[in-house]
């Protein structure tokens, strides 16, 4: 502990955890502790002494800040959340189709991409659009906030090219050649040194954010990638593709660590859960798979979707899983036990987006009935039904606190809720 100096704190309300910053050898790390256990009713002080016996970066002084800390996550863990949301903005984004949304952090702002070759970004509170990221010379499809930081922007194009922006300034700080194919999906590890792009050339790419550099290229797929994710460690990532496989990779050496065989259809989405012991996978095959992701290991398969499962999550805790499926109906399943906890029905269509609010009580599915539907996540009811849109939604986002929602339609238009 001598040689590392923790620099900061920073707290993840969901799941429950902290992040501790720090810097060993001149490298800035991090490390996260989980607090899955914490309870309105937990002795903080207690929790954190018992944290502090096994970890040497909490030292005596900066025990009471870690308390402080801890004590904030317990306040938002007690908070009741009966929230009913209203239409606050509809935002004429794009003169072409939207192709993603995506939010800051905090909420604060959010991005969208587009046919028109244009990534915007946009205010959340006034609904004013703040800058125009331009360049690109074909749709952009792909985009992301290097979140937690939001201070940077990435694009990924059917040009064949990502580029990096600064988030306040609009300027490009980079533009990574090097896929002979569009790009389709994209995103930053948690630590924000790293963007992962993943192509219809069947390979994905790493790339330091800082040197603007190709760090690795990932082959081994026999088809398009069409997702990718970090781990939240930053020492693993998984690629899925059209090849009906996800393969588990090492980000320090760019060698395939294990091929999850089993998926008799494209896959559509591949997850870590926050501790990085999971994997779970969508497929056109209808189904949806549990993996361990130490061994690359099947541990289960999640069934009873009648068409093809479009998108796959977990809760921020990796307690449940929420499903969607071309059927029109998401499920909610246990982690733990596999089973099906909850049957989300009620949309005219299929239903291309599925996440978990924060806390993980609330679910928020996107359908081609042109709404958006929030459900209790334990009991399957629905709670509303955001309505407004006059085309399919195919993407949808809650901010960080998750009191306010972004939809995006080809409808042209974004709703902020």
């Amino acid at each position: 502990a001598a040689a590392m100096g923790l620099r900061r704190l920073m707290l993840r309300y969901f799941p429950p955890g902290i992040i501790l910053e720090y810097v060993e050898g001149g490298e800035s790390k991090t490390r996260s502790i989980d607090l899955l256990d914490l309870r309105p009713d937990t002795d903080v002080t207690a929790l954190v002494e018992e944290i502090r016996k096994g970890e040497p970066l909490i030292t005596a002084s900066c025990l009471e800040h870690v308390i402080h800390v801890v004590h904030r996550l317990q306040e938002k863990l007690g908070e009741k959340q009966n929230h009913k949301f209203t239409l606050f903005k509809v935002l004429r984004t794009h003169i072409l189709p939207l192709t993603n949304v995506a939010f800051n952090k905090s909420g604060s702002r959010f991005i969208t991409g587009s046919y028109d070759r244009t990534c915007k970004l946009w205010d959340t509170a006034s609904g004013e659009e703040l800058r125009s990221l331009e360049g690109h010379k074909n749709v952009v499809y792909a985009i992301a906030f290097n979140n937690p930081y939001g201070d940077k922007i990435a694009t990924g194009s059917f040009d064949k090219t990502c580029k990096l922006w600064s988030t306040e300034t609009g300027k490009c700080y980079h533009t990574f050649r090097g896929h002979s194919a569009e790009i389709v999906c994209l995103s930053f590890n948690l630590q924000s040194t790293l963007l992962a792009t993943g192509s219809m050339d069947t390979t994905a790419k790493l790339w330091d954010i800082e040197k603007g550099e190709e760090v690795a290229t990932l082959s081994g797929h026999s088809a398009e990638i069409i997702a990718v994710s970090f781990n939240t460690t930053g020492d693993r990532i998984i690629t899925g593709s059209f090849d009906h496989t996800v393969a588990v990779w090492d980000v320090g050496t760019g060698r395939m660590l294990h091929t999850l065989i089993g998926h008799r259809g494209e896959i559509s989405s591949a997850q870590f859960n926050w501790d990085c012991f999971l994997i779970v996978t969508g497929s056109m095959d209808k189904t949806c798979m549990l993996w361990n992701a130490m061994t690359g290991t099947h541990i289960a398969t999640l069934a009873g979707h009648r068409k093809e499962v479009l998108d796959v999550c977990f809760d921020y805790a990796g307690r449940r899983i929420a499903t969607a499926s071309a059927d029109g109906s998401a499920r909610v399943y246990n982690a733990e036990t596999k089973q099906c906890i909850a049957k989300l029905e009620g949309h005219e269509d299929e239903i291309s987006k599925v996440c978990f609010n924060p806390k993980g009580n609330c679910i928020l599915t996107a359908s081609s009935d042109k709404t958006a539907r929030l459900w209790d996540a334990a009991t399957g009811h629905c709670l509303q039904i955001l309505e407004g849109h006059t085309d399919e939604i195919f993407s949808c986002a809650f901010n960080y606190k998750g009191d306010t929602i972004i939809t995006g339609s080809k409808d042209n238009s974004c709703r902020i809720w």
